[in-house]
């Protein structure tokens, strides 16, 4: 991959990407008004960030629960060999499968955790068997935790809680 060009994170692109990381389909009229710049200036802005790669796309949260029947759980997984081989083969496998949406490795007893949404129990426990069941992947321990109740939910990273680079 080809390294982007950095952008100077001054106070107003700061601003800028604290806003759009949880507002994304705000107009570049209100952004920029919000940031105290002319809307060309903004725009400039916005589109220099994008293109160093500062952020890499926007979508829109939805009501699953008003639209579809779901599950949705964490899935943590052991593997018998963290080898670097060993953990490419795992991403490799999990990249595939669109109901694995966020996977994470961690450390501790538990190699990575997996954030997903099936249709149902038995369609997570069906990906969780084939993966499991894939050899090469080398998978000693899936652990299943279906979520019963989401009271706070994910609204995108305290960025102006962060110490900035």
């Amino acid at each position: 991959m080809a390294k982007k060009k950095s952008v100077k994170l001054d106070a107003i692109n700061r601003k800028i990407l604290a806003t759009i990381h949880l507002q994304s389909d705000i107009t570049n009229a209100k952004l920029a008004e919000l940031v105290n710049l002319s809307p060309a200036a903004c725009s400039q802005r916005t589109k220099a960030l994008r293109d160093a790669g500062y952020y890499f796309n926007c979508h829109t949260e939805v009501d699953l629960d008003r639209i579809c029947e779901h599950v949705i759980a964490y899935v943590e997984f052991t593997l018998r060999d963290n080898s670097l081989p060993a953990r490419r083969r795992f991403e490799a496998a999990i990249e595939t499968m669109p109901e694995f949406m966020d996977c994470l490795r961690l450390s501790g007893d538990t190699d990575y955790i997996s954030f997903t949404c099936c249709s149902d129990v038995n369609e997570l426990n069906r990906l969780c068997d084939e993966l499991s069941g894939n050899e090469a992947l080398g998978i000693s321990r899936v652990v299943t935790r279906i979520v019963l109740e989401r009271p706070k939910f994910y609204l995108g990273y305290p960025i102006e809680k962060l110490k900035w680079l």
